[in-house]
């Protein structure tokens, strides 16, 4: 079937039916630039109707699923779009770019595109979107919209100079920089007020080394840790790293990390769960952590999971979260690893792996 190729401004119909969405960014990274992309779902107002309609990396799969966030890796995010499962009022999708803290505008990459695919994974449309000497750190890259009962894609490729904030305030979010100043309760004290979803990332390091997560009654939900690094850096030496060496790596000249976690339970119970030693655990039953596959080949572009079953929270007394270089660099700074913990309903956490030697 023929590809319809779309310019800024441009749309097409798309088929009614479970649609794939992917971004990509070219080039892939951008150094000081790191891209989120979000997806919003929209009234006929133009404006969301609450904390479902926004699906981004923490918050994947809101609602009823029928806008999901599928996968995320360097320059390139997928979304599915199951148009037939959508809530009725919901009258257009746009999808937005945002450099985080507006370190860089999009102007430092070439190009941005989409590309719509139909429920067999066939290309529907390419949109591209010229980006050389763009000044705006938030695009809206594209939308699809129902019109006269029609669904179609625009592609847009326009967007703000001041980040996040005017992006997700020009879509009817309520953007929480800080927590605002508790004020003195009346009485009797009314129920508190639903925090909104903040979609900016926190980031740990020594100047802010930590901070704290609400829990609900029910429990955090499922707390998700990403390990990513660059597998770009790759070293000249033959020699795999010093775990490597260990347990037979190989020194393929790809860099490899490892994530995994200590624990104990309340019930004293200690233990360790890591690749090392086939020691995976499990997600619905004791001890309520899995380690997500293991990658020692350096394929998998999203790095390595750990799952934490948040709802059991209370059989924990504490989890330590590790990483470590199975082989391929020498130090931290080579990898260029950063860990990024996911808990419903909070901004992500990010850290950086620059502290170690």
């Amino acid at each position: 079937m023929s590809v319809t190729q779309l310019v800024a401004g441009a749309n097409c119909p798309v088929p009614p039916e479970k649609l794939q969405v992917e971004v990509t960014l070219s080039p892939a990274q951008v150094s000081g630039a790191e891209v989120d992309i979000s997806a919003f779902a929209l009234a006929s107002t133009g404006k969301v109707r609450g904390d479902d309609d926004m699906v981004f990396y923490g918050q994947p799969r809101p609602g009823n699923g029928s806008v999901a966030f599928v996968s995320n890796a360097a320059g390139r995010a997928e979304f599915s779009i199951d148009i037939p499962k959508l809530i009725a009022s919901t009258e257009k999708i746009a999808f937005t770019a945002t450099i985080h803290e507006n370190r860089k505008t999009f102007g430092a990459f070439t190009s941005l595109q989409v590309t719509v695919k139909n429920a067999a994974g066939q290309a529907v449309l390419v949109a591209t979107l010229p980006a050389t000497g763009m000044v705006e750190s938030a695009l809206i890259l594209g939308e699809l919209y129902l019109r006269q009962g029609q669904w179609k894609f625009r592609a847009v490729g326009q967007g703000f100079a001041g980040g996040l904030k005017p992006l997700a305030e020009h879509f009817g979010v309520d953007i929480s920089d800080a927590p605002a100043p508790a004020a003195a309760p009346p009485t009797p004290a009314p129920a508190p007020a639903k925090k909104p979803i903040s979609l900016s990332k926190v980031t740990l390091d020594k100047a802010k080394p930590r901070v704290s997560l609400e829990k609900k009654t029910e429990g955090f939900g499922e707390i998700r840790i990403n390990l990513n690094w660059n597998r770009d850096n790759q070293p000249a030496a033959k020699s795999g790293g010093f775990l490597g060496g260990m347990f037979g790596g190989g020194g393929n000249g790809q860099v490899d990390l490892d994530v995994g976690c200590l624990y104990e339970q309340r019930d004293g119970t200690i233990s360790a769960i890591q690749s090392l030693g086939n020691r995976f655990g499990s997600f619905r039953s004791d001890p309520f952590i899995e380690l997500k596959g293991d990658d020692r080949t350096g394929a998998i572009s999203e790095g390595e999971w750990l799952h934490i079953n948040g709802q059991q929270w209370q059989t924990f007394k504490r989890i330590l979260v590790y990483a470590f270089i199975y082989e391929g660099a020498p130090n931290w700074a080579k990898t260029d690893g950063i860990v990024t913990i996911y808990v419903p309903n909070e901004p992500p956490l990010e850290i950086r792996l620059t502290e170690g030697g």
